[in-house]
């Protein structure tokens, strides 16, 4: 016997519901914190980044608070830590959902070297 998985069934945000659509707030929770979408953008532009050169992207986010919102986005399975059995060395990159995120910071990009 086949077992059927039901799709929730979503309401699209009108504006006047804005304040009830919890998938978008959830989301800008997410993203929309501080260092968050800096750290996301640069693990889309590479495969894998190790913390040195990921902190270096991000100079003015210090180590503590980096390390901080590298597990925050490891819960939200954005990004995944890796360990290397043979050296050691820690990794981060992103999840499958966190690569879903490129479309969108690509957007981000092209409309802030327009705008901002």
């Amino acid at each position: 016997m086949q077992e059927v998985k039901e799709k929730k069934e979503t309401i699209p945000c009108k504006p006047e519901n804005y304040e009830l659509c919890c998938h978008f707030i959830n989301a800008f929770q997410i993203i929309g914190k501080k260092w968050n979408g800096l750290i996301i953008s640069s693990l889309c532009d590479t495969e894998d980044m190790r913390f040195k050169d990921l902190a270096r992207c991000i100079e003015a986010c210090s180590d503590r608070v980096l390390v901080e919102r590298l597990k925050e986005l490891e819960r939200e399975e954005i990004v995944k830590r890796s360990v290397d059995k043979n050296t050691g060395i820690i990794s981060y990159g992103l999840t499958e959902k966190g690569a879903d995120l490129k479309p969108v910071f690509d957007q981000v990009h092209n409309w802030a070297d327009k705008w901002a």
